[in-house]
């Protein structure tokens, strides 16, 4: 198999290649690391390639899972891997080793999705755009350099754009999935809260708004992915309900049945929506008209925006000091100038100031939230948003520079629909709908209820048939 012709391919159609035995795990491995080095290395996607192992373990690979054995990449968010450090794209967290497997990378393993290597994040994955120092510069976009790849997953969705991989795991505390899937014009939904598991580790990230998942090209990958690795793990605080049934079942359905569906317009605050996300949003709103399906003006949820941007911050605020003052104690030094990103380092001296009270508060903000996202979707299956109320932002504007706040009140003005779903624990996502003119991808959002990721898998493979996601080339910065 050609590079090229890999990478125009979903993973359940490698999957199906390998199952007739038309290809070989070794020689998909081979077209991956040759676009990792073609592609990858000039877009700043890729950390901790590992490519000889790589091939050794592809070329002893025993199928298994619905995708086989193709190759795949796991973001650099900390998920344990033994076979990869992570450095959480920052100096300080530098090449950590693990010497066990998290639950979810053995839940990928047995899916069938052999990973390479690792994809960029912002530092502590809290940023919207993926800009780390210690990558040497940007991940760039594939399908607009000049432009963020987002964040936090943004080398997972670039390497996704790219061809370098179908599918790659994602995380999401606040969009994270969900931002550079609407930038790269990729397909990234955020499961329902406890449909992942996050063990053995841990039980729960930035106060339960945290979740991991993938990004993939199709609604058809990322269904297959899901019910393979979501399930309740033993010992873990939340539960989500039980499927209803296979997810890839769901999408494989020409028929969602008739659904409800409200439309949010407008954004918290009267913060403003950019007519090219505005009117994406009225083209898949007319869409889901054509399909069959009731669409109607929804109110948004009634719960105080901005107190929910503080108390989001809080929450990632004394995250930061939790994890700079374990790996300080690991190092047995303390903190340089050099080793944090202005906004994090800002983010530690605010996390410190920080008592007990204003945490608790944060987080019954947050189970507020689900309360009133619940009254706002009484009586619908799905909300229609736009991802983000900007055109994907140029290089710099979301880099991580600056004071803490000031920078989160920048990003609650540009991902303003995302994290206060995170909050509620529903599931959402993000589908590549649409583009300008000169290539710049746009993007709309499904919000389903708890546990209902079947309805929004659905819905997006029906738009999907009907009006296929935007071609893009990859355009590689320089060339």
């Amino acid at each position: 198999m050609q590079a090229a012709q890999y990478a125009d391919l979903d993973g359940l159609a490698l999957a199906e290649m390998l199952a007739k035995k038309e290809v070989s795990s070794a020689q998909l491995m081979e077209c991956a690391l040759q676009l990792a080095e073609e592609r990858g290395a000039p877009l700043r996607a890729l950390v901790h390639l590992r490519p000889e192992q790589a091939r050794e373990e592809a070329a002893r690979w025993q199928a298994r899972g619905p995708f086989g054995g193709i190759p795949f990449l796991l973001k650099d968010s900390g998920l344990a891997s033994r076979r990869f450090p992570s450095n959480l794209g920052s100096r300080l967290f530098a090449d950590i080793e693990y010497a066990y497997d998290a639950t979810l990378a053995e839940r990928f393993d047995a899916a069938g999705l052999i990973p390479f290597g690792r994809s960029t994040v912002s530092e502590l994955c809290m940023g919207p755009s993926t800009e780390s120092s210690v990558h040497g510069g940007p991940t760039i976009n594939p399908r607009a350099n000049d432009r963020s790849t987002g964040g936090s997953s943004g080398g997972a969705a670039a390497a996704v754009a790219a061809g370098i991989v179908p599918v790659a795991h994602g995380s999401d505390g606040g969009g994270s999935i969900r931002i550079p899937a609407a930038c790269n014009g990729v397909f990234g939904l955020k499961p329902s809260r406890g449909r992942v598991p996050m063990g053995p580790a841990r039980g729960e990230g930035w106060g339960g708004m945290a979740c991991d998942g993938v990004i993939t090209r199709s609604v058809r990958d990322t269904a297959a992915a899901l019910d393979a690795i979501g399930g309740y793990a033993s010992g873990a605080p939340y539960a989500a309900p039980p499927r209803p049934g296979s997810y890839l079942d769901a999408v494989r359905e020409q028929g969602a049945g008739r659904l409800r569906i409200a439309v949010w317009r407008d954004a918290f605050n009267g913060i403003p929506i950019a007519d090219s996300c505005r009117q994406a949003l009225e083209d898949t709103a007319r869409l889901c008209r054509e399909l069959g399906h009731e669409v109607v003006d929804g109110p948004l949820p009634d719960f105080d925006y901005g107190a929910f941007v503080r108390a989001h911050g809080t929450v990632l605020a004394t995250n930061i000091v939790l994890a700079v003052d374990a790996r300080l104690a690991v190092l047995g030094r303390t903190l340089r100038d050099d080793d944090l990103e202005p906004v994090i380092r800002d983010g530690l001296d605010i996390g410190r100031g920080i008592v007990a009270t204003q945490y608790v508060d944060a987080i019954q903000r947050f189970h507020a939230i689900g309360r009133a996202l619940s009254q706002a979707m009484q009586g619908v299956d799905l909300v229609l948003s736009p991802t983000l109320t900007q055109l994907p932002a140029r290089l710099g504007e979301l880099a991580l520079t600056g004071g803490f706040w000031a920078f989160r009140e920048k990003v609650s003005r540009y991902a303003t629909f995302l994290a206060f779903v995170n909050a509620s624990g529903r599931p959402a996502a993000s589908l590549p709908v649409a583009a300008t003119p000169d290539g710049v991808p746009l993007a709309c959002q499904l919000i389903g209820h708890f546990g209902r990721e079947d309805q929004i898998l659905r819905l997006a493979a029906q738009i999907e048939r009907a009006a296929p996601w935007p071609a893009h080339a990859v355009t590689l910065p320089g060339r």
